[in-house]
């Protein structure tokens, strides 16, 4: 444990262990963790957790919601269990083995309040270069993100809700396989700069919710000189900011 990297996240509220040469978490995971608007006392479950960039930074934002992570690879499991207790969450965060690719009754637990994940972003090995090995799990969706919209689907209660981040062209994708079961849709895009399109989209939606699909002002991260980040993303970034959804 000791030779692992660490990293600071929000500001150094939270301090997370990485794999030097497995997958990092980084702008994905944190601004999935300041997506997530579970409530005090609420449930909630992430699915490909890693070793918790996301997971923990959630947690750290909202200190009286409950988290379980489900990790299949026993490595990022492992390490994700030892951030917990680097920061001290052990009472209200939880990491439990588990594939998306099977069925979320086989974890035993009850429906959760809210769901989120970052899902992997590819799920044809000829869309790019193979990853490295110690990544492939993270880039490569092997039951395709149908698979995770499932498990999704069936880990939340009705009234819950189902937050992610992904790839912008797999919006409509996202919605269509969500929509059977999903309503009151919000997406917020997300920029590298104003003027160039979204590479990324985060999607809240509700279980049986009937609202209309509400398209949320954008959120850029980088200035075209200056500063790295926008004032709104470093504010997320240093944990003193959300992504209010409407």
């Amino acid at each position: 444990m000791d030779a692992t990297p660490e990293d600071r996240l929000l500001d150094g509220r939270v301090r997370l262990r990485q794999a030097p040469n497995g997958y990092r978490a980084g702008m994905d995971a944190a601004l999935l963790a300041a997506a997530c608007d579970a409530p005090d006392r609420a449930r909630v479950l992430e699915a490909g957790c890693g070793v918790g960039g996301a997971l923990l930074a959630a947690a750290a934002r909202r200190p009286a919601t409950l988290f379980v992570g489900i990790e299949r690879d026993a490595a990022a499991a492992a390490l994700a269990r030892q951030n917990v207790a680097l920061n001290g969450m052990q009472g209200r965060v939880e990491i439990l083995e588990g594939d998306v690719n099977l069925a979320f009754k086989s974890l035993g637990l009850p429906p959760f309040d809210a769901v989120m994940a970052n899902p992997p972003y590819f799920d044809d090995p000829a869309a790019l270069r193979a990853p490295a090995a110690a990544k492939q799990g993270a880039w490569m969706a092997d039951g395709g993100l149908a698979a995770w919209t499932g498990f999704l689907l069936k880990a939340v209660r009705e009234g819950g809700t189902i937050t992610l981040i992904h790839r912008a062209d797999r919006l409509a994708d996202i919605l269509a396989l969500l929509a059977p079961k999903v309503g009151s849709f919000q997406v917020r895009p997300v920029h590298a700069h104003a003027d160039t399109p979204a590479k990324r989209v985060l999607v809240r939606a509700i279980k049986t919710g009937k609202a209309p699909l509400a398209l949320l002002p954008p959120l850029v991260l980088h200035p075209r000189e200056g500063a790295k980040h926008t004032d709104e993303a470093e504010a997320i970034l240093r944990g003193e900011a959300g992504l209010p959804w409407a």
